[in-house]
Order: structure tokens, then sequence, then C-alpha cells
């Protein structure tokens, strides 16, 4: 078909296209306000930089270029940001928080719940749920030009998501700590072993060297209140709920619904089009006698 009689037919079915886009934006609008909302709790952290164990690769000397190429964090820190999505945050959360219960309350509700149960779906929940609810709506952001990392967590409740990003901080936090100490742990316990039994005089000094250093590991540790990731902004929660931002998404609406009822009535006109008989030449000429 021509562009020009795609075009005109367009034209004469426009009110018919302005009547679908106007349904389209109707029933879009209507699911972006009956969606539920979320508070999103924040922090501020940093890879702390207080001890020669606890700093970050991303703060130790290196090449001027090395962290434009490759600014993935490594040590402590690159375990503590694993740790807060880990399968052990999300079994934390579900012993120590309603998390479960609030996934399968919500699971249950509406036409969805309806449809699970007429479908004997399963509604309850388990530490799959929450180890995707968790990897869904944790979201971990690097600061742009800075060594900075931003926490966020989206949970329906105010109270529970600040909860929840203040236990997953602590609880990340303590992993990398414990999994220092029970290192440092176990190396003194084995160049004790080993000074024990060594009689070279040159080995034992340097069994010693080692053994101070390890003794400094693993009282810096204890004593130090952050060795993986420092607050720089204590957790926080909006007065408000954000997600999903509906001014964004109805706007976004208001742009996708005429473009897309414009591209259904295109699509209708050219399927209702008559074929053209492939034996007939292409520019439409009668076969000559």
């Amino acid at each position: 078909m021509p562009l020009e009689m795609l075009v005109g037919r367009l034209w004469g079915l426009r009110w018919r296209i302005l009547l679908l886009a106007a349904l389209l934006l109707a029933g879009g609008a209507g699911v972006v306000l009956s969606w539920p909302r979320s508070f999103v709790a924040e922090a501020l952290v940093a890879p702390s930089e207080t001890t020669g164990i606890a700093t970050s690769s991303l703060l130790s000397p290196s090449p001027a270029f090395s962290g434009l190429l490759d600014p993935r964090p490594t040590g402590n820190f690159a375990i503590y940001l694993g740790a807060l999505r880990s399968a052990e945050a999300a079994m934390l959360l579900a012993e120590t928080t309603p998390l479960l219960a609030d996934l399968a309350a919500r699971r249950a509700e509406g036409p969805g719940g309806a449809l699970r149960r007429l479908l004997g779906l399963r509604l309850e929940t388990d530490l799959d749920d929450a180890r995707a609810w968790l990897a869904r709506n944790l979201a971990v952001t690097q600061t742009l030009g800075a060594v900075t990392w931003t926490l966020q967590l989206a949970h329906p409740d105010r109270d529970r998501a600040l909860e929840a990003l203040r236990r997953l901080h602590a609880f990340a936090e303590a992993k990398v700590r414990a999994d220092l100490e029970d290192l440092a742990r176990r190396r003194i316990a084995a160049l004790e072993a080993r000074l024990a039994r060594e009689s070279d005089l040159y080995i034992r000094q340097s069994l010693y060297e080692m053994l101070a250093q390890q003794q400094r590991v693993g009282l810096v540790v204890a004593a130090d209140e952050a060795v993986a990731a420092r607050l720089v902004s204590a957790p926080i929660v909006e007065q408000r709920a954000s997600l999903p931002n509906r001014p964004l998404l109805l706007l976004l609406l208001l742009v996708a619904a005429p473009m897309a009822a414009l591209a259904l009535a295109a699509a209708g006109i050219l399927l209702a089009a008559p074929r053209r008989d492939p034996a007939l030449p292409a520019f439409g000429l009668e076969p000559a006698e």
C-alpha cells in the first residue's frame, strides 16, 4: 500500500484512533495509580580506610588509570557488598522480620491471589522468595567520581524498610569481621605450633614477625568499629513513598498511548488491505496477450 494512501486512511480513522489512545491511556493510568507504592531506605557507605587490612583497593595507592579501567571493588569491601545479597542475608530477614508473612499476604490478595487459588498454585513463601525479593529491591550503586556507594532498599512499610537496611548493613559488616577474626586466629595457632617445634634461630625470627603481624590483625579487628564499610550517612528513610515514580510513568504513558493506538490502526489497515495477485506484474500492468 502506498504511503499516501495509508496516511489518508489513518486520517479518516482519526477519531477512532483518538478514542483508542484515550482508552489505552485510561487503562494504563489506572494500573499505575493502583500499583502499591514503596518507601526507599537509603545509606551511604565507603570502603573502610582506618587500617591496612581493611583498606579497599579503590583507596590504596595505585596507578592513575587502574581505577578508571577497573572500578570494581575488591578486598573486604567487595565481600561486604556480596554479603548484602547473599542467601544468609535473606535468611536473616526471613527469621528476624515478618518478610515472609508480608510476601504471602501480598501474594494472596487481589486478582493474582484469586487466580492462584483457582489454579491451585502455591501461596506459601520460602527462602527462595526472600532471596528473590532481596535481589529485586536492594540497589547498590557506586557514586560517580567518588569511592562512596549508595545502598537503597524498597519496602511498602516505612519502618520495616529502615529496619531491614540496618540489619543488612550490620550483618554484612559482622560477617567480614568474623571472617577476619577466624583467619587471624587460625594463622596464630599455626604459627605458634610451628614455633614450638622449630629450632632454627633465623626461621624462628621470621615466624615471630609473622606472628606479631597476625596478632596485630586480631587486635585491630577487635578494636575497630568498621573493618569493611564505614557509614558516611546513617540509614534513613524518606517521608513519602516514591516507588514507582507515578509522574514519570504517566508522562511516558501520555507519549506511548497515542503511538500505540496509531501503530495498531496502521497494522489493521495493512492487514485488511487486499493482496496483489502474484501473477500480475509488479507495476500493476495486465499481462500482454
